[in-house]
């Protein structure tokens, strides 16, 4: 056996060849180490706040942290890049605090006050024991969220100088009663904002609204304050700090910090003897060999924590390792997710970091900068969706400058298989752009409705808020949420909590309460845009590893009754989708065939659900479902195709629906590498002849209303997008198709039909006209990435169109997920522009 703290590459040998695993280890990367560079303090920090992170161990900052600093005691927004453990919670600690120091010399104490933002609260519980490490006690340091007591919370408003909370809290809470609020937003002198990578899609726009709110309040107090923000490295920083804050940026991203050499691995489990759906190959699950795996890890003392991509997966391979382990290791491995009661998490992370803990499986929860120093591996079951998430668990091992190992284990997708297979994907790409879009005016709307019943809204707020605002407002008194006054100001016209109507995490709806019969015991909630695929009556439903199944789903009340079942089965949801083009904005020629970007309606209805043998995936009955339709009007991407190339492909008439479902699935599988979009925020549908193309037409949509900016990136990036979908089809080992490259899980047509060689060739010759390939062939050079379309108006499009008259589509909703840990809980109704939840 390995001693203790074996070096990873080492570890990573034993794992490999322990156990007959000889064929899992996919590629392995070796990432050299790096030396620190250092900066002297700049004049600006307070000699106590030098004199504390002396203390601490830190004797000069790094060159990136001392140029925040300096960037930061100028006014400026500051966004800083740099990879994990590179310290840049001091590059905006030492000029707050210094700030914050300078401001207790005030007659009341409290002569400056800095507001810090983080998407979990286990992060904002961290930071405040990092910036007590720094700060003398007369910087009075509380957070504010969730598990604060009431009593606590008046204590906040009025003596605190600085206040940690999420933008939950904010959004509910601070801003609107800024009034009780005055003196402390009289003063506020900065905003951080850290994590900024993980505000992206609806949720990222959501909060920059939420940011645009705060600036506004502030002006009317008197105050400006400098926002300084804190990302993992994502491409151009400055331009999502800019989206996001609505201010000019400048960006930090060479990183000075020193880096222990770290050994990267790409594990692909094997495949088992079970079939899944007409009769594909399926592999052991990314959770089962991160069980596994673990377990052996633990057993060499190695200090490991696993990410998983749901809470209930956290629990089962801390359970899974436990059941593996001899005591006492056993006691040494656990669980960490959201839902925990805030002593339990403050305790696992005490736990984790003083080594009494030696395994840990947890959710993004504490990806997102808990220090968790000293760890000696991290193993990720399945790719978090994102380069730059990866890099951010990744990096939670190895510091302090030794050497550490990770290992990406794929799940059994499209994009986990092509990862796994295609290194060069991980390594030898840049970081994504973080994508938002603050515009859309679903997102927009409610904001504008919460603003002004914070303070009525003026012309000159119209440039704050957008382009899309002075267009807005007209409607929004339409629906009588908006009135105008005499002087031109418009107030809010309800009795209720405008700030009540926005769910900053969810897609819009009220959540569905799942609900034990017998008891009346509430279990949890689900988003009302999943509700109709996963409690619907007779749905299975898992709940803390018991079994319930759906004894009635009440639409009305968006209740679903509940009870304690142990059915030999899985139920998964059929559903019928039609889609109609509402707009075109951009349409660009690929020889024959063409690719478009606009908006779109999306017409979806959960029509029955299967029963699936859990071991063996075997159909066992279809059982009808009475559900309404729901409605989605997004933003989309779709190509086109014509009989000519049909013909060229060899495609026959008979071949194209699988062919364009099959390629539809895998195409939705992979746009999460070119976008920072996870599976379920997209959907799709693929028509063999669209009324409104008049030709074989193959769409993938944002899960969200308005659109979330994924389907805009799938089109900029759409040449390398497809690229990758094809290579992806035709490189898998399977026969037929299979999980890996054509099959997906949440297919309301029960993968049924699919043509994974059709769909190979449909691709050939749909690329073999994109500008890249035709350009190349013609001597030419290629533009990297499509033109990007201007946004059109999408709040009052027009009617739906006809669907499908031939063949019918097929269709794949957003999927369904525990999605990011959240920091509050989900209890927003939709929002007063009355957008529809996403098809399922």
């Amino acid at each position: 056996m390995p001693p203790r703290h074996s070096p990873p590459e080492a570890l990573l040998t034993t794992l490999a060849t322990g156990r007959g695993r000889s064929d899992r280890l996919t590629h392995t990367e070796h990432l050299p180490a790096r030396a620190a560079r250092y900066s002297p303090w700049p004049d600006s920090i307070r000699p106590e706040v030098v004199a504390a992170a002396r203390a601490v161990g830190v004797e000069q900052p790094w060159a990136h942290q001392a140029e925040a600093m300096n960037l930061a005691k100028s006014g400026q927004t500051v966004v800083i890049a740099t990879g994990t453990a590179s310290g840049k919670s001091l590059g905006y600690l030492a000029p707050v605090l210094s700030d914050l120091l300078d401001g207790t010399e005030a007659r009341n104490g409290r002569g400056a006050t800095a507001l810090y933002l983080a998407p979990t609260k286990a992060l904002a519980a961290d930071q405040r024991r990092r910036a007590a490490e720094l700060a003398p006690p007369r910087v009075r340091a509380a957070l504010y969220d969730g598990d604060t007591p009431p009593e606590e919370r008046e204590w906040v408003r009025q003596y605190a100088s600085y206040v940690l909370t999420n933008p939950d809290m904010l959004h509910r809470g601070i801003l609107p009663g800024h009034a009780r609020w005055s003196s402390f937003l009289k003063a506020l002198r900065y905003v951080v904002v850290d994590e900024c990578h993980s505000y992206r899609g609806v949720f990222g726009s959501h909060v920059a609204q939420v940011l645009r709110r705060l600036r506004r309040v502030c002006a009317r107090y008197g105050s400006s304050p400098t926002f300084l923000l804190a990302s993992a490295t994502t491409a151009d920083p400055a331009a999502t700090a800019r989206r996001l804050t609505g201010l000019p940026a400048v960006a930090v991203t060479e990183d000075a910090s020193p880096r222990g050499p770290m050994v990267f691995g790409l594990w692909e489990p094997p495949l088992t003897e079970n079939v899944g759906e007409h009769g594909a190959p399926v592999r052991r699950t990314a959770t089962a060999e991160a069980a596994h795996l673990l377990t052996d890890l633990v057993e060499r003392e190695t200090r490991t924590v696993v990410f998983v991509r749901s809470r209930r997966a956290a629990e089962l391979v801390a359970l899974q390792a436990q059941d593996q382990l001899d005591r006492p290791l056993a006691g040494r491995v656990a669980a960490y997710r959201g839902g925990y009661l805030a002593d339990e998490r403050r305790a696992l992370e005490r736990d984790l970091h003083t080594g009494r803990l030696l395994g840990l499986a947890s959710t993004s929860a504490l990806e997102l900068g808990v220090d968790i120093s000293g760890l000696d591996a991290v193993l990720m079951a399945g790719y978090p969706g994102t380069r730059a998430s990866l890099w951010q668990q990744a990096g939670r091992a190895g510091r302090e400058a030794q050497g550490a190992l990770a290992v990406l284990i794929a799940r059994d997708n499209p994009l986990d298989t092509y990862l796994v297979h295609h290194p060069e994907a991980l390594f030898a790409a840049p970081v994504e752009a973080t994508v938002l879009d603050p515009d859309n005016p679903h997102v927009l709307a409610p904001h504008l409705c919460a603003a002004a019943a914070e303070l009525p809204l003026t012309d000159a707020d119209l440039e704050l808020f957008g382009p899309s605002t002075a267009p807005l407002l007209p409607v929004l008194e339409r629906r009588g949420l908006l009135r105008r006054r005499s002087d031109g100001s418009w107030y809010w016209t309800r009795r209720e909590r405008a700030a009540d109507a926005v769910d900053l995490r969810g897609s819009g709806g009220s959540p569905v309460q799942i609900v034990e019969a017998d008891t009346g015991r509430l279990l949890g909630t689900v988003d009302a845009a999943a509700a109709h695929t996963t409690v619907h009556t007779g749905a299975v439903h898992l709940h803390q590893g018991r079994t319930y199944l759906v004894r009635e789903f009440d639409l009305d009340n968006s209740v679903a009754l509940v009870e304690p079942a142990d059915p030999p089965y899985t139920t998964a949801a059929r559903d019928i989708t039609s889609i109609s083009v509402l707009d075109t904005d951009t349409t660009v020629d690929w020889g024959e065939g063409r690719l478009s970007f606009g908006s779109v309606e999306v017409v979806n209805q959960v029509v029955g659900y299967l029963r699936k043998r859990i071991s063996t995936g075997e159909i066992m009955g279809e059982t009808k479902l009475d559900l309404p339709p729901r409605t989605l009007r997004t933003r989309a991407v779709w190509w086109t195709v014509t009989e000519d190339q049909l013909l060229d492909a060899d495609i026959p008439l008979d071949q194209l629906p699988g062919a364009a479902h099959a390629a539809e699935h895998a195409s939705i599988g992979l746009l999460p590498l070119f976008a920072t979009c996870d599976r379920w925020d997209i959907g799709g549908v693929s028509v063999p002849l669209h009324p409104d193309t008049g030709l074989p037409t193959v769409f993938v949509y944002d899960g969200h209303p308005g659109g979330a900016g994924f389907a805009e990136r799938g089109f900029q990036r759409a040449v390398q997008w497809l690229t990758a979908t094809r290579t992806a089809i035709a490189s898998c080992e399977c026969e037929r198709g299979c999980p890996s490259c054509v099959q997906s899980p949440k297919c309301g047509n029960g993968n049924d039909p699919l043509d994974k060689a059709a769909a190979v060739r449909l691709l050939d010759i749909l690329l073999a006209g994109a500008p890249g390939v035709a350009d190349e062939q013609n001597g030419r050079e290629a533009p990297d990435e499509q033109e990007t379309p201007d946004r059109p108006d999408t709040q009052d499009g027009p009617g739906t169109q006809d669907g499908p008259t031939q063949d019918g589509p097929t269709q794949d909703g957003p999927e369904t997920s525990a999605g990011p840990e959240t920091s509050a809980g989900r209890e927003a109704t939709s929002g007063p522009d009355g957008g529809a939840p996403a098809g399922s």
